[in-house]
C-alpha cells in the first residue's frame, strides 16, 4: 500500500525517472512534472503529501514556483533540490516555507530520511491542529442572551489586564470556560493554563501538589516534582473550587500569591510570574463569617468579580447550546447528527436544569445515543428522560414571573423595543427593567 503521494518537479527527465524508481521501491506513489507551470497545474488538479522541487528550471524557476505553491496550498510540504545550492538560496527557500533543501547528486539514504521527517512533521502538525480544534470546541462559550452578552463583555474587559479574577456561579455553569476565555484573550495566551481543583486534593498532599517537592523530601518522594505554581510560570493559574481549601492551605497560598514565590518541599525558594484566576460555587463572604475562609485572601483574589449565570436565567440560549453539543458529539464522539423538533426544544426549555449547562450537555449526549431516528421528538424525551417527561407543578412565584415576563414582552413590542418608553409605561426604574430583561433572557434588539 502506498505511503504517500509525491510530486517530483525537475526539467531533467532522467532525474524524475531515477527518483520515481527509488521512491517507488520505498512504497511512495510518485508523479512527475518537467516545469514549474506543469507542477502548478498538477497541484491544482490533485492532492499531494509532498513536492520535490528543483530550483534551477527554465520558465518559472523553483523559487517562484515555491511562492505560488504556498499561495495555493500553504500547508503543502516542499523539499527544494539544487545542484548549485548556496547558503543564501537555502535561507531564501526556507523563509518562503520550504521544509528543507537537498543538494544534487542525491544521497538516497539522506533523501529518504528528509522525506520521512517531512511527512512525520506534517502528521504532527495535523495532530496539533486537531488538538487545538478540540480545545477550542471544549472551551467555546455559547449564548446570545442579554445575560451572556454581559458576561462576554466582562471577559473582554478583564482579559487584557493582569488583574486577578474571581469567578463565581453554581456548579455546571461553565466557570472553567470563563477562566480559559480570560487566559486565551490575555497577553499570556501563549503561556500555560494550569488548573487546580482545590476540592480534589487531600490536605496532606496539597502543599506538594501546589508547590512541588525535592527528591527524598518525604516518604514516597522518589523524584523531584514541580508544583502547579511553577508549571503556571509565565501563564495563568486557575484555582477551581478555591472555597474548599483548608485554612492552613489558604495561609500558604496567600503568602505565595503575595510574594510571587514558592518553596518546594525540602527545596529552594523559586520566583514565579503568574496571573491568578479563581472560581467557587460558594458565597465567600458567608464563608468568612463562618470562619471557613480568610478575609485577607478573599480581598487578594476579589479584584475583578465575574458571576456566571445559571442556565435557568438564559433559557433563550438552550437551542444554541444543543446545536453546539450536537456538533461536538458528531466531531469528537462519532455520533450521528440529529435534529431536535420544536416540541422537544420547548420541553427542554421548560426544565429547571439544576445541573445547569453540564446537565444539558449530558442530556443531549444521552438522546443522541439512545434515539434511533434522525429527529429527537417530544416522545423521545418521554421515553429516555422520564424526569423531564412532564413539567412539574409551578409555584406561585413561577406563575407570577411568567405573567410578568409576558407583560414586559408585550409592552416592549408595542414600543418597538424602546426600553426607556417601556419603563415609563410600566412605572419601573429603567435599571430595574434592565435587570428583569437580563433575568428573563428577553432580547431588546
Amino acid at each position: 500500500m502506498s505511503k504517500a503521494r509525491i510530486l517530483i518537479v525537475d526539467d531533467e527527465k532522467n532525474i524524475i525517472k531515477s527518483l520515481k524508481s527509488a521512491l517507488g521501491r520505498e512504497g511512495y506513489s510518485t508523479v512527475g512534472a518537467e516545469s514549474g507551470e506543469e507542477a502548478l497545474e498538477k497541484i491544482d488538479q490533485a492532492q499531494y503529501a509532498l513536492v520535490m522541487l528543483d530550483i534551477k528550471m527554465p520558465g518559472i524557476d523553483g523559487i517562484d514556483t515555491l511562492k505560488k505553491i504556498k499561495q495555493l496550498q500553504p500547508e503543502l510540504l516542499v523539499v527544494m533540490m539544487s545542484a548549485h545550492s548556496t547558503i543564501e538560496t537555502a535561507v531564501t527557500a526556507t523563509k518562503l516555507g520550504a521544509f528543507n533543501v537537498i543538494e544534487k547528486p542525491f544521497d538516497l539514504d539522506k533523501l529518504l530520511i528528509i522525506i520521512d521527517n517531512a511527512l512525520q512533521y506534517q502528521k504532527l502538525q495535523k495532530q496539533v491542529s486537531s488538538l487545538k480544534d478540540n480545545v477550542a470546541r471544549k472551551y467555546q462559550m455559547v449564548g446570545q442572551s442579554a445575560t451572556m452578552q454581559n458576561l462576554f463583555h466582562q471577559i473582554e474587559r478583564a482579559a487584557p489586564t493582569e488583574s486577578w479574577v474571581l469567578v463565581s456561579g453554581e456548579n455546571g455553569t461553565g466557570k472553567e470556560l470563563v477562566a480559559w476565555g480570560i487566559h486565551h484573550k490575555s497577553r499570556r495566551r501563549e503561556g500555560p493554563f494550569i488548573r487546580v481543583n482545590c476540592a480534589a486534593i487531600p490536605n496532606d498532599l496539597i502543599e506538594s501538589e501546589l508547590f512541588g517537592h525535592e527528591k527524598g523530601s518525604f516518604t514516597g518522594a522518589f523524584e523531584r516534582k514541580s508544583g502547579k505554581f511553577e508549571q503556571a510560570d509565565g501563564g495563568t493559574l486557575f484555582l477551581d473550587e478555591v472555597g474548599d481549601m483548608s485554612l492552613s492551605t489558604q495561609a500558604k497560598v496567600l503568602r505565595a500569591l503575595q510574594e510571587q514565590e514558592i518553596e518546594r518541599v525540602g527545596g529552594p525558594i523559586i520566583k514565579v510570574d503568574i496571573r491568578v484566576v479563581t472560581a467557587t460555587n460558594k458565597n465567600l463572604a458567608e464563608e468568612i463569617k463562618k470562619g471557613n475562609f480568610r478575609e485577607d485572601l478573599f480581598y487578594r483574589l476579589h479584584v475583578i468579580p465575574i458571576e456566571v449565570p445559571p442556565l435557568r436565567d438564559r433559557v433563550a440560549d438552550i437551542p444554541l447550546l444543543i446545536d453546539h453539543f450536537v456538533a461536538i458529539q458528531e466531531a469528537e464522539g462519532g455520533i450521528r447528527r440529529k435534529t431536535f423538533t420544536a416540541e422537544a426544544l420547548e420541553r427542554l426549555k421548560q426544565h429547571s436544569w439544576p445541573g445547569n449547562v453540564r446537565e444539558l450537555k449530558n442530556t443531549v449526549e444521552r438522546l443522541l445515543i439512545m434515539v434511533r431516528g434522525d429527529n429527537v421528538t417530544l416522545n423521545d424525551i418521554h421515553t429516555y428522560l422520564p424526569d423531564l417527561s412532564a413539567p412539574k407543578d409551578k409555584s406561585l412565584k413561577e406563575i407570577l414571573e411568567e405573567q410578568e415576563k409576558s407583560i414586559i414582552i408585550s409592552v416592549l413590542k408595542k414600543n418597538n423595543g424602546n426600553v426607556n418608553q417601556t419603563a415609563i409605561q410600566l412605572k419601573l426604574d429603567r435599571s430595574n427593567l434592565y435587570r428583569k430583561l437580563r433575568s428573563f433572557g428577553i432580547e431588546t434588539g
